[in-house]
């Protein structure tokens, strides 16, 4: 389990462009440790950095509904859409507001 956990998190670490040291330090483990994790040369790992991970990569459907493509898709940008607001809150602010509003009006649509 932990190498295709490893294999994730180094995945998703690329994807945004992360280096290795540079996401050791936001875990606050060492690049090594981290290095380890993401190759499967380790079978050591606490909750508290798969929280971190999670926080970092939405990396885990840690819901207990079944878990489906949308649903997966949807806690993955609501993992993104916490990471913008660290960034840019203004931006964050429109694409909720938006989806808010779009989701309304189809709604809407389809009630009518």
């Amino acid at each position: 389990m932990l190498e295709n956990l490893g294999e994730k998190i180094r995945e998703l670490r690329i994807q945004k462009g992360i280096g290795l040291n540079e996401f050791a330090k936001i875990l606050e483990i060492s690049p090594g440790y981290l290095s380890q994790l993401e190759t499967g040369k380790t079978e050591n790992i606490n909750f508290t950095l798969l929280q971190r991970l999670q926080e970092e990569l939405a990396l885990l459907p840690l819901n207990l509904e079944k878990n489906d493509d949308a649903t997966a898709r949807l806690n993955r940008a609501i993992q993104q859409v916490k990471i913008l607001q660290k960034v840019d809150e203004e931006t964050a602010e429109f694409l909720i507001h938006n989806l808010e509003t779009s989701i309304e009006w189809f709604l809407d649509k389809k009630i009518r």
